[in-house]
């Protein structure tokens, strides 16, 4: 780690670089107490959660993270080109240079609809060789956000570039306050300034809820048109992102880039398990950030884990499955293969188990995790997550040093 980048109230970003690739990444150091003491811890744990979904060339990637029981540490691409705040308001862009951030700025932000994923806190930040880039996901929203009408509830974003519906209180669409936040992006590139400003904050809310602004004189009708069709104060009648790219002035010069979130690439990866011997290898990030489907995240910011259905081994994933299915048959379970399954390796001949019920009684799940499972796995199993017990051979071994990985099972009771 190296010179100091900037800071915040809770977080530290220092220069620094991989000293086996020399790879230069910006390392966000978080203060936990900190976070703690004024309840954004979930807003972290959202934060790794929502970008380890999104691979994109406009989107900053987060690489690792790590931490101590002091401290977290995001590592990520480390983008030097610095503010575009600061590139535009030292005056109004070109029209082709604008066009370009936004075709880019659009392309990330439809990956991350894709995803399910809504920024809800868009704003020209970040470029690098003439590139836009998204940042900043601790205001994102994920489809287990939504309340039972669908919509999100939480007021949150900058108020210049907050869309009229998230100010009023009654529900939005995250997807649809995007677009609008996209369209005072377009605004502030080609002219240098916002559309909504006043001196009070309630005027310029007023201004927002009527989307009433003016055009410079040097825009485009091309331009107008568009922004027109973005900067809508009812999200209904608001353009969509597929319609943007049907505009013939958005299509000029656009190719679509190549992303991928992690999750789509490990199961590219699982595709090609039944031709090949060897598992996919998780890397530490991988690890932390995939377990279970709701992103388990309790390693990096609890003291204490939780006991689950989950054990390291050191045998082959076909010895492993053919063990599973034998136990379940022998307790007259119907074994189903997932077509979601998976195996990764955590280090060469380690695998990481983890059971799960996919219907039935939990009850009944526990006690038979408990009471059947285990005693029918021992020749199987290396340790089991949380145990900190010694293992078949008298070893001791702590499990948490090898938890998080994942062999996905499912199996249905009859």
């Amino acid at each position: 780690m190296g010179r100091l980048l900037g800071q915040g109230t809770f977080a530290k970003v220092y220069y620094a670089k991989h000293i086996k690739s020399g790879e230069s990444v910006a390392i966000k150091v978080i203060n936990k107490d900190q976070v703690r003491k004024e309840g954004l811890m979930e807003q972290i744990k959202r934060e790794i959660s929502v970008m380890r979904l999104v691979r994109h060339p406009n989107v900053v990637e987060l690489k690792e993270v790590m931490a101590t029981k002091a401290k977290i540490f995001f590592v990520m691409e480390h983008v030097k080109g610095g503010e575009l705040f600061a590139k535009v308001y030292k005056g109004k862009l070109k029209e082709d240079q604008a066009r370009k951030y936004f075709q880019q700025l659009i392309s990330a932000v439809d990956f991350c609809h894709s995803r399910g994923v809504s920024h809800r806190d868009l704003k020209p930040r970040t470029y690098e060789n003439e590139d836009l880039k998204i940042s900043d996901f601790g205001l994102s929203a994920l489809p287990e956000h939504l309340r039972n009408d669908g919509l999100l509830h939480t007021q949150c974003g900058t108020p210049a570039y907050v869309a009229p519906e998230v100010l009023r209180k009654k529900g939005y669409d995250g997807s649809k306050a995007d677009i609008w936040s996209c369209g005072v992006i377009l605004y502030v590139l080609l002219s240098g300034f916002l559309p909504f400003r006043d001196d009070n904050i309630m005027y310029m809310y007023r201004k927002v809820f009527k989307a009433e602004f003016a055009y410079p004189p040097w825009f485009s009708s091309e331009t107008k048109r568009l922004i027109s069709k973005l900067l809508v104060a009812d999200p209904a009648k608001r353009i969509s992102i597929a319609e943007i790219m049907q505009i013939s002035w958005f299509k000029k010069g656009f190719t679509r880039p190549f992303a991928f979130s992690i999750k789509e690439d490990y199961h590219q990866s699982s595709s090609t398990l039944e031709s090949t011997s060897t598992p996919p290898f998780f890397n530490a990030f991988e690890l932390i950030s995939s377990m279970s489907s709701g992103f388990d995240l309790s390693s990096l910011f609890e003291n204490k884990r939780k006991t689950g259905s989950m054990f390291t081994s050191r045998c082959s994933a076909s010895t492993i499955m053919a063990k599973l299915e034998g136990m379940a048959k022998e307790f007259r379970y119907r074994v189903v293969r997932m077509k979601e399954f998976k195996v990764f390796e955590v280090a060469p001949h380690v695998a990481i188990v983890e059971l799960s019920k996919s219907s039935g009684d939990t009850l009944e799940y526990v006690k038979f995790c408990e009471e059947e499972a285990r005693p029918a796995l021992k020749d199987i199993v290396w340790s089991w997550q949380g145990d900190g017990n010694s293992n078949a051979n008298g070893e001791d071994y702590n499990s948490n040093k090898y938890s998080s990985g994942r062999v996905g099972i499912g199996a249905e009771n009859d």
